[in-house]
């Protein structure tokens, strides 16, 4: 669906639900409008649109800052792993299945050529116009902000044991605690906060009735895991 046209910057219909989807308002639209236009539709243009690549430029920067800092606070692992990790993540075909679950290429501008070839489903151009997205948010909001809108992408990834390689806690308590059948680790949810699109989750991990571990995520599996690996390091693990 080519994108309509208007009397605005560039003439660029945004979709009305758009910042609803991912849970950020910009005070200034032109950045989100340049997030996502391409450059083939800017060269339609004769250049006359910004095009996203120097937004994806700086989005890239901003998003490895967001991951290093959130995997270097989260997991204990040595450099090399960690490297791991986070390349799993901020690699293109990480940063394709997050464009996807916003359905950020309907929402591209591209010139003719490049929709009649597809260009709305290429893994470049989606995992592109994300970091210029993380970009755009950056500049408008700053880097909370695009903090807030890229660890719930980083978490549900984290949350999927087939694509990485880092520790499970929750299977290693439970591997621990079953050496004694008479023991029993359950999870309970205790407070839940944050709006629908920024929540929190707050999880004890109890054995028998005693607290030994609490976890706060943006989602229920993440915070369990952190209460997990509280519970482990309580043990001496």
């Amino acid at each position: 669906m080519r994108p309509k046209k208007n009397n605005r910057r560039g003439g660029i219909v945004l979709e009305s639900n758009f910042e609803q989807v991912i849970g950020y308002q910009f005070k200034d639209k032109d950045y989100l409008k340049t997030a996502l236009t391409h450059s083939s539709y800017s060269n339609e243009m004769k250049g006359s649109l910004p095009n996203n690549e120097r937004q994806e430029f700086l989005g890239d920067a901003v998003l490895s800052i967001i991951v290093s800092d959130y995997l270097f606070n989260r997991f204990h692992m040595a450099e090399g792993d960690l490297t791991k990790l986070r390349a799993g993540i901020v690699c293109e075909r990480g940063l394709f299945e997050m464009a996807q679950k916003i359905n950020l290429g309907s929402q591209l501008c591209l010139g003719k050529g490049e929709e009649m070839m597809g260009g709305r489903q290429r893994p470049s151009i989606l995992s592109d116009a994300f970091e210029a997205l993380i970009a755009a948010i950056y500049l408008d909001g700053g880097l909370d902000q695009a903090r807030g809108f890229v660890l719930p992408f980083v978490e549900d990834f984290l949350n999927q044991k087939e694509s990485h390689g880092f520790q499970d806690y929750k299977t290693t308590l439970q591997e621990i605690i079953q050496q004694n059948p008479e023991e029993k680790v359950s999870y309970m949810l205790v407070r839940q906060t944050g709006p629908d699109h920024d929540k929190r989750f707050e999880v004890e991990v109890r054995l028998n009735s005693n607290v030994i571990g609490r976890g706060i995520g943006r989602s229920k599996k993440s915070a369990e895991q952190l209460a997990a690996r509280e519970a482990l390091e309580l043990m001496g693990q």
